[in-house]
């Protein structure tokens, strides 16, 4: 079992966090390129309103104008993740896990089903059944009827077996700010949270512990809170 650090870093605005974990990402490439082992990173926050576009966005898939946003002051960033276009906001839990993949012994494509697998296993102890689908980055609810709904996304950064960005899970998000965007490039599916799946809100504290236990068992973590 390895030890890693859990920050929570409550309500953060976007740029801060993306350079927090800009430092810990270099830092932890640093330290492997002089022979020695960094430590385990996972961050916990939730963010203003803010569309990241990946590496393979297209602009066209943000539908406001640069007058609207501003309006709504609603910021955009291009960022190094792979994936297209997303929102975060409040009441959506944002994780990033900073991890050495060498040392915990993981390739990226197990990394990611790791990922997937702590939020499937979360949402299912609220009741929610969600699933992978197959060519679709994200967590989906309604797999296979008429309706799959997006309620997680996923987009992640990997450079010398360390990683950053990580996953977005719908708490209880203001859903309407997908409707100004393709999420992720597609155009014909749903997006939700687990407030519109239970018809409740859902306590932060308490997901944050839920997701924090699986990241733990999934990935054989001890978790250290900062």
């Amino acid at each position: 079992m390895h030890s890693a650090i859990l920050h929570d870093l409550g309500h953060i605005a976007y740029e801060e966090a993306w350079l927090l974990q800009k430092d810990i990402f270099n830092s932890s490439i640093g330290q492997k390129l002089e022979h020695s082992l960094p430590g385990q990173h996972l961050l916990f926050c939730e963010h203003p309103h803010v569309y990241t576009l990946g590496k393979s966005a297209q602009s066209s898939n943000l539908l406001l104008s640069e007058a609207e946003l501003e309006r709504r002051n609603i910021q955009v960033y291009d960022i190094e993740r792979g994936g297209d276009i997303t929102y975060h906001g409040p009441g959506q839990l944002v994780a990033y896990p900073i991890f050495d993949l060498e040392q915990l012994k993981l390739g990226v494509r197990q990394f990611v089903f790791n990922i997937e697998q702590c939020l499937i296993n979360t949402l299912l102890t609220y009741g929610i059944t969600s699933e992978r689908i197959p060519d679709r980055i994200g967590i989906w609810v309604g797999k296979g009827t008429d309706r799959e709904r997006k309620i997680a996304a996923i987009g992640i950064k990997c450079s010398r077996h360390v990683t950053m960005h990580g996953l977005a899970l719908n708490v209880n998000t203001d859903l309407g700010l997908f409707e100004q965007i393709i999420p992720c490039g597609i155009s014909d599916k749903e997006v939700t949270s687990m407030e519109k799946e239970l018809g409740r809100k859902i306590s932060m504290d308490e997901i944050k512990k839920e997701l924090a236990k699986e990241f733990s068992t999934i990935f054989d973590l001890n978790l250290i809170s900062k």
